[in-house]
């Protein structure tokens, strides 16, 4: 069952889901970036599937969907990303949990990063999927969900959701009906505002092998061969200069490997929070 709540921090407020054994040791699950991108729409099949196994928090990040979006914005996206990193270990403080384990999507692999980084004992495993934080060269559908602003329209959504997946059927038959409904959400204003501030000025989370190479925690690197937002060669850079990281490439598999792949998505994660893997 995924239960969802408010969670103060500081100035901040996290719109959280929540589901499995708060007695049990914490999975942490960052969501993407993206017009509208939220933690159910990213994480809400995985937590279904994983709720039995351990205990899970997954927060609309700063800037995104129903947590507090900052007005004004900060002014780069490094700013941007730094906020996000320090409020999150925020909201660890704030629910009490000393050390956690890290899923992170794409963007959310960026911060998971970023908070290993800045924190490295709160972090146990990390899961990076379709991760990015590799110097690689932005793809023409990665610019395309940047600059989506530029022409915030249905068919634009559609073809945007069309291009995270290997095979466009799993989300449906009419695409810009589920795009359609998506849109109340990605019209609000100070969703765009963040959109925007998210990838102003500069790129976020590029990390060097030097800085990779001093985070000794257990990772785990999951990519679609086909991932046309973040290219499998972001996954096999992180895991080339992550010390402990072994990488699994999916065939037939685009961005969203837990809505594509959801069964061996959940067997991959389920087996190597256990240590199984």
């Amino acid at each position: 069952m995924i239960t969802r709540r408010d969670v103060p921090v500081g100035e901040y407020v996290f719109h959280l889901l929540e589901a499995g054994n708060p007695a049990m040791d914490t999975v942490l699950w960052l969501h993407g970036s993206g017009p509208g991108a939220n933690a159910e729409t990213n994480w809400s099949r995985a937590l279904a599937d994983l709720s039995r196994d351990l205990h899970h928090i997954a927060p609309d990040m700063i800037g995104f969907a129903d947590s507090t979006h900052p007005d004004p914005a900060p002014s780069s996206a490094s700013a941007f990303a730094q906020l996000r990193t320090r409020t999150l270990l925020g909201l660890l403080d704030e629910l009490g949990l000393e050390r956690v384990h890290v899923v992170g999507n794409s963007m959310g692999g960026i911060i998971g990063l970023a908070m290993a980084l800045a924190a490295p004992g709160r972090i146990g495993r990390l899961v990076l999927m379709g991760s990015g934080g590799a110097p690689v060269t932005p793809t023409p559908d990665l610019l395309k969900l940047i600059t989506y602003y530029s022409k915030p329209t249905v068919d634009a959504l559609a073809d945007l959701m069309r291009a995270m997946i290997h095979d466009p059927s799993v989300l449906g038959t009419d695409l810009e009906k589920v795009a359609e409904t998506r849109m109340e959400r990605i019209q609000r204003p100070e969703v765009r505002r963040s959109h925007e501030a998210t990838f102003a000025v500069d790129i976020p989370g590029l990390y060097s092998p030097e800085q990779l190479a001093t985070l000794e925690h257990p990772a785990l690197v999951i990519h679609g061969r086909e991932d046309r937002i973040m290219p499998v060669e972001a996954g096999q850079y992180l895991a080339q200069h992550l010390p402990n990281a072994q990488l699994h490439t999916l065939p037939n598999t685009g961005h969203w490997t837990q809505i594509e792949q959801p069964e061996r998505f959940a067997f991959l994660v389920r087996s190597f929070l256990a240590g199984k893997l």
